[in-house]
């Protein structure tokens, strides 16, 4: 499909989630636009049409002006918009009539994705239709805290993903201890505030028990399907990230996304995390995000091209309904290299398997063919990445 009057993809994040979206477009001809506040590889993409820096887009108000005016400047009138990460969905989805003025906005009102931006929203609403969560607490003194009628090792999480993530680099932390579970609870409790820190039990195993369902949903269908097991993040156990992923049959982990989706009357691309409880043989909804998500790329050779399909129902062209080939592996190989290692010195990961895994991978998250220069750039921005990120 060639979009009309050179319509393209605003793609706000530069990432290599963001470079895949670059991709999945370029490669049907759209032209995009790449916004970001950080030093990014999806600028390098020979798909990419324009690329603009921007000082911060962690400050809701100031990214709508941001996009606004550089919507005015570059005539991106009708673009479709695509945030990546949990701040710039937010920022979208509250001010979303004032950027329909410009561009085409499939991010949901704010109705909608309140219910993925706080995960106490979203593990309400779970119980509420019969989606199994892990026990969780939301304790807001050191005397509530203790009064967790549940042993350790326990997690603590935000509430809201983003006021955590970036001072702290980390997704949740691990309580060995009654001891550790005060002291990571007053160090929570200092970066987010006591309203927004939650302790959840921890759900053991490893990347065999992590699945997801990644959609295109509308009007209460997946038009757009792909279950994986994540079979390997960074860091281990609390994974910002997936490093290897393969697509499976996880018939339940779709009913019960599905569940979820419909209840809001969710449109659009979403991801949603379960862990299977080896205890007890229940999958639990760990997270929920309303947007692209890391791996996204492996929906294109598995057969769902997630972020093709959003833009073409954005056209006005209905996709017909897809579902992903079993079996399909993804892998970033810069963060996936290091991971595998700490596993494998610390006897988690045997290295037959893992070797195995590398020469079966059918795409990589950034080295391509036909696109190479994103690849080499993130090889050359490795130390900047370490320090901003952690990878």
């Amino acid at each position: 499909m060639i979009p009309p009057d050179g319509v393209g993809a605003v793609v706000v994040g530069g990432d290599y989630q963001g470079l895949g979206i670059v991709r999945s477009l370029g490669r049907h001809g759209i032209p995009v636009c790449v916004i970001d506040d950080e030093v990014s590889i999806a600028r390098h993409s020979r798909y990419t049409t324009h690329a603009v820096h921007v000082e911060s887009l962690r400050d809701q108000d100031r990214t709508v002006e941001q996009l606004v005016d550089i919507g005015n400047r570059l005539h991106l009138d009708g673009w479709v918009l695509y945030p990546t990460r949990e701040e710039t969905v937010a920022a979208i989805s509250r001010h979303r009539d004032e950027l329909r003025d410009q561009f085409r906005v499939p991010t949901p009102g704010w109705e909608t994705v309140k219910w993925a931006w706080d995960k106490r929203n979203t593990y309400q609403l779970a119980r509420q239709i019969g989606i199994p969560i892990p026990r969780t607490w939301y304790p807001t003194t050191l005397a509530e805290l203790r009064d967790i009628d549940a042993e350790p090792p326990l997690a603590i999480k935000p509430a809201i993903k983003e006021h955590f993530l970036y001072p702290t680099r980390a997704k949740a932390w691990k309580a060995e201890t009654r001891w550790e579970l005060e002291e990571l609870f007053r160090r929570a409790t200092s970066v987010v505030g006591p309203g927004e820190v939650m302790v959840q039990e921890f759900v053991p195993g490893n990347g065999s028990q992590q699945f997801a369902c990644c959609v295109f949903f509308k009007g209460g269908q997946a038009l757009g399907q792909m279950a994986v097991r994540r079979l390997r993040q960074h860091p281990r156990e609390f994974g910002r990230a997936s490093t290897f992923v393969e697509t499976a049959d996880v018939p339940l982990v779709e009913t019960l996304s599905q569940r979820l989706l419909t209840a809001i009357n969710y449109y659009g691309l979403a991801e949603l995390e379960f862990k299977l409880d080896p205890r007890d043989g229940t999958y639990k909804l760990l997270d929920f995000n309303a947007r692209t998500w890391g791996y996204h790329s492996l929906g294109g050779q598995a057969g769902v091209d997630f972020p093709y399909l959003l833009f073409a129902d954005q056209m006005g062209r209905s996709p017909d309904p897809c579902r992903a080939r079993v079996g399909v592996r993804w892998i970033r190989l810069l963060t996936d290299l290091p991971t595998a290692l700490t596993a494998l010195v610390k006897g988690h990961l045997d290295w037959r398997p893992y070797l195995t895994s590398l020469r079966t991978a059918h795409t990589d998250a950034v080295f391509s063919k036909d696109d190479p220069l994103p690849g080499l750039v993130e090889v050359g921005l490795l130390p900047y990445l370490a320090v901003k990120r952690g990878f």
